[in-house]
């Protein structure tokens, strides 16, 4: 089982590798950075002994977490990494207050769709020609905040 800590500057070097491999149009160095320097972001890593395996990005907009990127390196998928993921965050902006959680996720992405479905998730629309890459449409995806249904 990996270790779920925050994501550190001297995580990138690996979180790069990861996404580069993962995305056709991947995130910068910069887009990073950036986020690791945002008090209103939270950035996560799974950790296999000194070997990150996948992470996790997520910001606060006004009273909605965004969940802007995840991803896992390629032998360690199916083994619940992004789900540890998931669920470390879900926990961690459980203690904030907010409306819920929202996400873009290819339309194709079937495997990804069911997993965040099984955390509540619910698709609520459609962004048209959202990804850059093959102009493939992204559904938006919600889930509520505990407290709003409480």
């Amino acid at each position: 089982m990996a270790e779920i800590r925050p994501m550190r500057l001297s995580d990138l070097k690996m979180v790069l590798e990861i996404e580069e491999a993962s995305y056709p149009r991947p995130w910068s160095l910069n887009a990073f950075i950036t986020q690791l320097a945002k008090d209103s972001s939270i950035c996560l890593v799974a950790v296999d002994e000194v070997t990150v395996v996948g992470y996790i990005i997520a910001t606060q907009y006004v009273e909605v977490w965004h969940m802007l990127d995840l991803a896992v390196h390629e032998e360690y998928r199916r083994k619940y990494i992004a789900t540890d993921l998931i669920e470390r965050l879900l926990e961690l902006c459980g203690c904030k207050k907010h409306r819920g959680f929202t996400l873009e996720v290819r339309k194709s992405n079937r495997s990804a769709i069911k997993m965040y479905e099984s955390y509540g998730f619910i698709c609520t629309g459609i962004r048209k020609g959202y990804y850059r890459d093959n102009g493939e449409d992204a559904l938006i995806m919600w889930k509520d905040s505990e407290d709003m249904l409480a």
